[in-house]
């Protein structure tokens, strides 16, 4: 086994009123203040002035990763708290008026309202990002590709945004797509290596569809800040342990394909289908949906989908070990997503109303997010 990669986690964070259970369009400096305090250094401003960010430093095992964000969720929440507001971990709000909500300011993100107008101002939600280092030399397209198959999975077992502007949206994971509303949003373009991807980001910089410093947002992408490969396909997580057994599955899945024999071509064109059509089913019915396998291409349930992932690339570490055993726990009692919609069933049964049941989503969220 080659050496563990290091890795890094992001999370999004929308802040919410406690009283109301409403997303502020702007809250108060000193609300802001605090959550800067707080985090020092691994606080990041997001698009909307109602959003921030923990970006992590580097860890090494999940026990680094979880002392870490047990740490600053408190420590955020116990803040907040104290300013009658909380800290709401999931994917998207199940009524909060986006239209209303106030973006930054700063010269990078009015460039981005600029350009993407409706789009970028529709974007109220919150994402699971995470970076796996990759040794010097290492072709990160070529190690995209081999992993691309696996992401929906990933997907389907952080969703956490059925409801969208005070309705079921239908989708466990609404989130992913508004997403596609977006320019290099989906799945990454079908490149077979680095010299193939510096091709296509320089005509799409000469052709002036990419700015020199721009970014592509793929569900997954090598990173131009650092030497990882970026994981962006999944909902933000109120569960901590959620959040961990999913950057542990995807630091794993690194692991193994870096060890895979080079491949010259990008994945097939039947498995790029294959992925794609098992991307669309992961946000549309998370783990309730029937996937396509990987070998034989015949339908899987979720639960073999995970079981055929851990027989390609078995578990040979203990953080590896419990995030698989944990993905199982997702499976077998639900994502965020699930839960949400049982809050609201449940709610909505007992006599509240549509506001009040909102309400009762809202608070199970932040308090799950809470319980560290």
């Amino acid at each position: 086994m080659a050496r563990p990669c290091t890795f890094g986690i992001e999370e999004e964070y929308l802040l919410v009123d406690l009283a109301s259970g409403r997303v502020p369009a702007t809250p108060s400096l000193t609300v802001a203040k605090r959550c800067r305090e707080v985090t020092g250094e691994y606080f990041a401003e997001e698009m909307f002035r109602s959003q921030i960010e923990i970006a992590s430093p580097v860890f090494g095992n999940l026990f680094e990763a979880r002392e870490f964000f047990s740490d600053h969720r408190q420590r955020l929440n116990a803040a907040l708290a104290e300013e009658g507001m909380g800290l709401y971990c999931a994917a998207s709000h199940p009524n909060a008026p986006w239209h209303r909500q106030k973006a930054r300011t700063t010269p990078h993100y009015r460039q981005l309202f600029d350009d993407y107008q409706h789009v970028a101002r529709r974007s109220l939600l919150s994402g699971l990002h995470v970076h796996v280092g990759t040794p010097p030399g290492c072709d990160r397209m070529q190690l995209i590709n081999r992993s691309l198959y696996w992401l929906p999975l990933l997907l389907l077992l952080s969703t956490s945004s059925p409801l969208w502007v005070g309705q079921v949206s239908g989708y466990m994971s609404y989130r992913r797509v508004i997403c596609a509303e977006w320019p290099h949003m989906g799945l990454p373009e079908a490149l077979a290596d680095w010299a193939a991807y510096q091709r296509y980001r320089a005509l799409l910089i000469r052709t002036g569809s990419l700015a020199e410093a721009g970014d592509f947002w793929w569900a997954i992408r090598p990173s131009r800040r650092f030497p990882t490969v970026e994981l962006r396909i999944c909902d933000a997580c109120p569960r901590l342990e959620d959040a961990l057994c999913i950057a542990g599955l995807f630091r794993h899945l690194v692991e193994h394909c870096l060890q895979l024999q080079y491949d010259p071509t990008p994945l097939s064109r039947e498995l790029r289908w294959v992925t794609q059509e098992n991307y669309w089913r992961a946000q549309r019915h998370g783990r309730h949906g029937e996937f396509i396998g990987v070998h034989d291409q015949l339908p899987v349930s979720a639960h073999a989908w995970l079981a055929q992932f851990q027989a390609q690339f078995p578990a040979d570490t203990l953080d590896a070990e419990r995030s698989f055993m944990h993905a199982e726990r997702i499976l077998r009692e639900g994502t965020s997503a699930d839960r949400q919609l049982a809050c609201l069933q449940q709610a909505s049964a007992g006599g509240m109303s549509h506001a009040q049941a909102m309400h009762a989503v809202v608070d199970q969220v932040l308090v799950q997010g809470a319980c560290i």
